[in-house]
């Protein structure tokens, strides 16, 4: 596909879960199941190996397997699509992005160093060497809040006068004053910020996010960006609905119980119940108890249901409930 501007990475992108069988190996049929069904919901755009797609826990050729499958089926069905080429191993990060490149995504998503942290004169020759070997297709830097070195403002606007390619990041966003710095310094960058607090960030300046609220529920997530665009008032009561629920139900799992990002991630795909995924992450990661689920989709639905109400409104949905019907 083309190779995606700033200005064409927008609104929610849903990532790819990775499904794992009992003996550890990845389920590819239903992980092409969950590729469809995102295709189906009308996402803006997928992405692979992210954080709950367990990049750090494929061997290579898993990696272009999961890439490859991705690839095949959103350039067939014309929808935007990154490939995750994130490692911590900076020399295998290097052969991911080569790989990826060939596939022509619309982006690729990478991390930084992340064993020492680099200085930002490595940061800066890293992403150099990482721009050439994607061209034409450019980078989106996915710098978490855990991440060993974390970028100001002022340093994304560095890696954009060094002639790096970064047409997005990912990070976990701000305060007013943190947008305001990042309209100054990085204009041309598209910024992506956590899902559940979407609505604050289009209201502050952000542009999407690859989204934790898509594994809640994709078509819900989808038409609750698309309110924020016609009516951000009522997209906002509906995030304060989310964030309750993802602090009073979901949060404790990660701060009380050790559960990883992931987990969590999986356990709100469970709750939705769109996908047969499962919540089992790869040894010797432990996922959250399926158990936990039936108990929690009783609560989200009646704790966000303006949210669960919005997948009716999708079009998506109702042309596949129409076939169903006739």
């Amino acid at each position: 596909m083309k190779p995606l501007q700033a200005a064409d990475i927008r609104g929610n992108w849903a990532t790819l879960l990775l499904p794992i069988n009992d003996d550890d190996s990845i389920n590819y049929n239903k992980l092409s199941e969950e590729i469809d069904f995102l295709i189906r919901m009308r996402v803006d755009g997928i992405y692979s190996n992210g954080t709950a797609g367990e990049f750090y826990n494929q061997t290579e050729e898993e990696f272009d397997t999961v890439s490859n499958i991705l690839a095949d089926k959103c350039k067939n069905a014309g929808l935007p699509f990154q490939i995750g080429a994130c490692h911590t191993s900076p020399v295998m990060a290097r052969e991911r992005v080569k790989r990826a490149a060939a596939l022509q995504p619309g982006a690729i998503q990478v991390i930084l160093p992340d064993w020492s942290a680099p200085a930002m004169r490595e940061v800066i020759y890293y992403l150099q060497v990482l721009t050439e070997i994607a061209a034409p297709v450019g980078l989106v830097l996915y710098n978490p809040p855990h991440a060993k070195k974390r970028l100001t403002p002022e340093e994304f606007y560095q890696l954009k006068e060094a002639g790096i390619n970064l047409v997005g990041c990912k990070t976990v966003g701000g305060d007013a004053a943190w947008y305001t710095a990042m309209k100054k310094w990085a204009p041309e960058i598209s910024i992506f910020v956590p899902g559940h607090h979407l609505a604050t960030g289009i209201s502050l300046g952000a542009h999407g996010a690859y989204s934790n609220v898509a594994c809640l529920h994709p078509a819900a997530a989808q038409q609750w960006y698309e309110l924020m665009l016609t009516d951000l008032p009522r997209a906002l009561n509906i995030e304060k609905w989310i964030q309750l629920f993802m602090s009073q139900y979901i949060q404790p799992f990660i701060s009380i119980h050790g559960y990883s990002n992931q987990a969590a991630d999986k356990l709100l795909a469970a709750i939705g119940g769109w996908s047969h995924v499962g919540t089992r992450l790869r040894w010797p990661y432990k996922g959250i108890d399926e158990g936990e689920v039936t108990k929690l989709q009783a609560i989200a639905h009646e704790m966000m249901s303006e949210f669960f109400l919005l997948h009716a409104e999708a079009p998506a949905l109702q042309e596949i409930n129409k076939k169903q019907t006739d």
